[in-house]
């Protein structure tokens, strides 16, 4: 059972203390709180743990500070929706609303490399009026002879030039809890000049304590991407570790899974889960095209394989989508095979706004029938 009290609760006030006082005498469940900060409100979430099935919801509803009461049906306790749960949808970080009703591109570098080429791709974006990047300065990888990424000595310039070009959020893969540290140790030696959305990577989906050090902090987001072999239930789950923890301002990520049945692409396309994943849970929903199609290969309309998959996602109704670009992608030290040119930043933001058009399209459709 869920306790949502009333908007912008004092935490310090008389009632608030009343109601813990009574959930403190409970001998049948333990309690955790959260809160969701959205653009003009914060709310307060009280998950009720343990024998609540005889609590009656008009009883709970009743006690000091209750706003509305919601009995958990699904698995996914914190993240997941129930019944006619219309609790908020994602959150707003760094003056930035990510949610399950607006759509945001995560252009940039899969792998920092040189000062020179992170400016040119925040200034690009400055140009087309983006706010989001992604820029990664730790990378697993596969061969354990590759480039692993320039870690904590690029984060304090790769801060500063987001800054200067009004980058606001910047998603970037952690693989360790010390990343944490290191970053918002860069972030407040820069003056906060830009945010972090912590990415957990596929190959860290069931890393479960990485997951916990990740949830247990409540300052950064996190983009957590679907596990490339394990079901979506799995995942889901993997998730709400996040949740658990303390975070539940999470985005799913789609970026393919690793079957044989995507070739010639890096992985099968999963793009039509983005409408299952805001089905069942209250998270916000990524897409990865240049991770599921790892390659710059065309169709006989001119158009690229990652902007039709992009496509896919966007009509689907995601709310984000990750693409890798580069200035030089022949020298990108990561997927430069991938990546996007620089002159296709404008040509690839309108093909966006087409799908996202026809998305809002379809649903102003469906509201009418």
């Amino acid at each position: 059972m869920i306790l949502i009290l009333q908007p912008n609760v004092d935490r310090s006030g008389e009632q608030y203390r009343q109601l813990i006082s009574h959930l403190d005498d409970s001998k049948y469940f333990t309690y955790s709180i959260h809160e969701v900060q959205g653009t003009e409100q914060r709310l307060t979430e009280i998950y009720l743990l343990g024998n609540t099935a005889a609590l009656a919801v008009d009883q709970m509803k009743s006690l000091p500070c209750v706003d509305r009461v919601v009995r958990i049906q699904e698995a996914y306790r914190i993240l997941g929706r129930h019944g006619e749960d219309v609790r908020q949808n994602g959150f707003t970080y760094n003056g930035v609303t990510i949610d399950q009703d607006n759509l945001h591109v995560f252009a940039g570098l899969c792998a920092v490399d040189i000062p020179e080429h992170v400016e040119m791709m925040f200034s690009a974006l400055k140009d087309h009026g983006q706010v989001t990047s992604r820029m990664g300065a730790y990378k697993p990888r596969s061969n354990p002879y590759s480039f692993q990424g320039h870690g904590a000595s690029s984060l304090p310039w790769v801060f500063d030039l987001a800054g200067k070009y009004g980058i606001k959020i910047i998603a970037m893969e952690v693989t360790h809890e010390s990343h944490i540290e290191e970053i918002q140790n860069a972030l407040k030696a820069t003056g906060n000049a830009t945010g972090v959305m912590l990415q957990i990577g596929t190959r860290n989906t069931q890393n479960f304590e990485l997951l916990k050090h990740v949830g247990r902090q409540q300052e950064l987001p996190v983009l957590f991407k679907r596990g490339f072999g394990i079901t979506l239930d799995e995942s889901l789950n993997a998730a709400e570790y996040l949740a658990s923890e303390g975070n539940p301002n999470v985005v799913f990520g789609l970026r393919g899974m690793k079957n044989q049945g995507g070739d010639p692409h890096r992985n099968m396309v999963d793009f039509s889960h983005v409408p299952v994943v805001k089905r069942l849970t209250r998270m916000p929903v990524c897409v990865d095209p240049s991770h599921s199609v790892g390659s710059r290969k065309r169709s006989p309309d001119g158009i690229l394989d990652v902007f039709h998959a992009t496509a896919q996602g966007v009509v689907a109704g995601a709310n984000m989508v990750l693409v890798d670009f580069h200035p030089a992608p022949s020298k990108a030290l990561v997927d430069g095979p991938q990546a996007l040119r620089m002159n296709e930043l404008g040509w690839f933001l309108e093909d966006v706004m087409i799908a996202r058009e026809a998305y809002e399209s379809r649903a102003a459709l469906a509201a009418r029938q």
